[in-house]
């Protein structure tokens, strides 16, 4: 065994004694902690007209298997001791009314396991919940929805549970106010909410957190799948109510909602008599007992004239007006079907207003020497499109109204040897468009982030192929140039004219060279002279060296001279080059590519969040702090970028 490895070996046994250690720290630590530390929870208390006091009286995280002691209860106010009796709320015979509602987010965003797990966790608190608590269960997404009203029919609830549904959007807010509306105001009244997001609507805060403040109602919250960070909503919702968050994975959260249920079938019911003195006034209320050899106390400043365990000193939200700023599933389908009704009638005029011109015999034998007639011409003879296509490339046609556009995507086209007149492309174009903008629609469940995002895709991925093909055909070009040009000088040593010579990498040659040499031949033919025809070819593939072969080929035109050795001479200098460049661009690749990486990973990292968790984006969209975001990161991007790029590029 060598060193090195007898090094990692102790290194490995030392971590792993180190964790066991810490474990079985924790292991120990933990009972003591908790018993030290064990807190119950006054929940709710009511005063009669007699003098009768009634608390309700719970112990959260208390095991499953440990009961509480009702005979060890004690009851203080302001330091009196009081003669107190105790049983649990689910067997007393003049029991408060009990009312838990189960607020849940039906979001798209809990598609799959976390919406199973939800329905999974309400059945069982449903089912490990008293039969004296009633129950009302409602739904917030795109809109608010009673599933069901508060009542003591399990079997109801059940189905309630059965027929949940995901939609759009997350109304959080709306979903609070709504269940503290349907908790009522008699009783002791929890919610429990559950959430995977943020609230997506727009909705002010401040109107919900002073509703909460106002009702009475406690509410616990669970965040699925999230972390908690402070002075979130979920955290300020709660704090209003004196209530609490936990963080839950989806294994975990059936286990959570038994939990809670257990607290309520645990719950205890203290009776107390209160004094004169104390009657109609307000004090400080401490309840104890013990379950499982520990003690577990709560304090409260309470008023014996109603209900109150609020703190006095909680702060006052601004009261908004809620108002709804997103746009309904319906709307988004609707908007879009105005789309395609729109292109229709578009189409429709064109059938009814477009009558293609009529081209004379001449005009015929001319266009075979064209771009769109030598594609024609490869074409199977009976092929010939129909009226409709001719129609819609028409109506695209007269939508490019300005020429220099289509010269310059009709260069572009033609240098990535795509066989498409500029008005064909365009109607592809946006044809590819609509549809990915459609397939979001219609694959996320009606998700307006993925239709935007997809949209934007069918916008941008065509131009990014035409840029591909074109730079990967001029590459190509390029790189066939020095072995061209040795190919044109045997020709002319062999006796061939120039335009011959030009024609025999014609018949032996490959595209892209060959089909551009094509065109030149055709042209020459027509009466173009060939200097001006090559001309045209380094302009459509913007090639410099071909630039220079054309000066070469004018300059040995006017000056005289030996044209073969002329070309041998540049071939070479043009290897030397291409030898040169392909050295720059390996000695370069690392750099190139790290600039991709660092500028594709953000807006990549971007796209598969509102795709896969749209809500983790929604407060950038809803908040003025977010839209600031949004364009700092944009322009630093930008810039980051732009230098990235003129930092690995080198000329050669």
């Amino acid at each position: 065994m060598t060193h090195t490895t007898r090094t990692l070996l102790r290194a490995t046994l030392r971590l792993g004694a180190l964790v066991v250690g810490v474990l079985a720290i924790l292991g120990v630590l933990a009972p003591a902690a908790l018993a030290s530390g064990a807190s119950g929870r006054i929940d709710h208390v009511e005063t009669s007209a007699d003098g009768t006091v009634r608390v309700l009286f719970s112990v959260p995280g208390l095991p499953s298997q440990t009961t509480i002691d009702p005979s060890t209860i004690g009851a203080w106010v302001n330091g009196q001791k009081m003669h107190a009796t105790a049983q649990l709320a689910k067997s007393s015979t003049n029991a408060i009314r009990r009312v838990a509602i189960l607020a849940i987010d039906v979001s798209d965003s809990m598609h799959g396991a976390p919406f199973t797990a939800a329905k999974q966790a309400a059945r069982a608190y449903i089912t490990h919940a008293p039969s004296d608590v009633y129950i009302g269960i409602v739904t917030f997404a795109d809109k608010v929805t009673t599933a069901q009203a508060p009542t003591q029919n399990r079997g109801a609830l059940l189905k309630a549970v059965g027929g949940l549904s995901l939609s759009l959007h997350t109304r959080l807010y709306d979903g609070v106010a709504a269940a503290i509306n349907l908790a009522g105001s008699q009783g002791s009244r929890s919610i429990l909410l559950l959430s995977d997001g943020v609230d997506t609507t727009g909705t002010p805060l401040g109107g919900v957190l002073q509703t909460a403040h106002d009702s009475g109602v406690r509410i616990d919250a669970v965040a699925l799948n999230q972390q908690l960070v402070a002075n979130s909503p979920l955290e300020q919702i709660v704090a209003a109510t004196q209530g609490t968050v936990t963080s839950s994975g989806t294994a975990q959260l059936q286990q959570l909602f038994t939990s809670e249920a257990d607290v309520l079938a645990k719950q205890l019911q203290v009776t107390f008599a209160l004094p004169t003195s104390l009657s109609g006034a307000s004090g400080n209320l401490k309840i104890s007992v013990q379950a499982g050899g520990s003690t577990y106390t709560d304090e409260a400043f309470v008023s014996f004239t109603g209900i109150s365990t609020n703190p006095t000193t909680v702060p006052q939200y601004p009261k908004v007006m809620v108002g709804h700023s997103s746009l309904s599933k319906s709307a988004l389908i609707g908007g879009l079907l105005l789309v395609f009704l729109a292109l229709a009638v578009l189409l429709a005029y064109g059938l009814t207003g477009i009558v293609p011109a009529e081209l004379s015999p001449m005009q015929k034998q001319l266009n075979l020497y064209t771009v769109r007639g030598m594609r024609r011409s490869d074409a199977k003879k009976g092929g010939d499109p129909s009226e409709m296509r001719k129609t819609a490339v028409g109506i695209a046609s007269q939508l490019m109204s300005k020429r220099d556009f289509e010269e310059v995507l009709s260069s572009k086209l033609q240098a990535g040897g795509m066989h498409l007149t500029p008005a064909e492309w365009l109607l592809v174009h946006v044809g590819v468009a609509i549809a990915a903008g459609l397939a979001g629609l219609l694959l996320f469940h009606g998700s307006a982030i993925a239709m935007t995002v997809l949209l934007a895709a069918g916008i941008l991925l065509p131009w990014v192929y035409l840029s591909l093909k074109r730079s990967r055909r001029v590459k190509a070009f390029n790189g066939q140039l020095a072995p061209t040009l040795q190919i044109m000088a045997g020709g002319l040593q062999a006796g061939l004219s120039l335009p011959q010579a030009v024609d025999t990498v014609v018949q032996e040659g490959s595209d892209p060279m060959a089909a551009e040499l094509k065109r030149t031949i055709v042209e020459q033919r027509l009466g173009v002279e060939i200097e001006d025809s090559l001309d045209g070819v380094a302009d459509r593939m913007e090639s410099l060296d071909f630039k220079w072969v054309v000066m070469a080929i004018r300059i040995q035109r006017e000056v005289g001279g030996n044209l073969s050795e002329l070309l041998l001479t540049v071939s070479a200098t043009l290897r030397e080059r291409e030898y040169l460049r392909r050295q720059v661009n390996v000695l370069s690749a690392e750099g190139r590519l790290s600039a991709w990486i660092l500028g594709l990973l953000p807006p990549l990292f971007v796209g598969y969040l509102a795709l896969a968790r749209p809500t983790y984006l929604a407060p950038m969209f809803h908040n003025t702090i977010g839209w600031v975001m949004w364009i700092v990161a944009t322009v630093a991007m930008t810039i980051g970028v732009f230098w990235l790029k003129k930092a690995v590029k080198v000329e050669v």
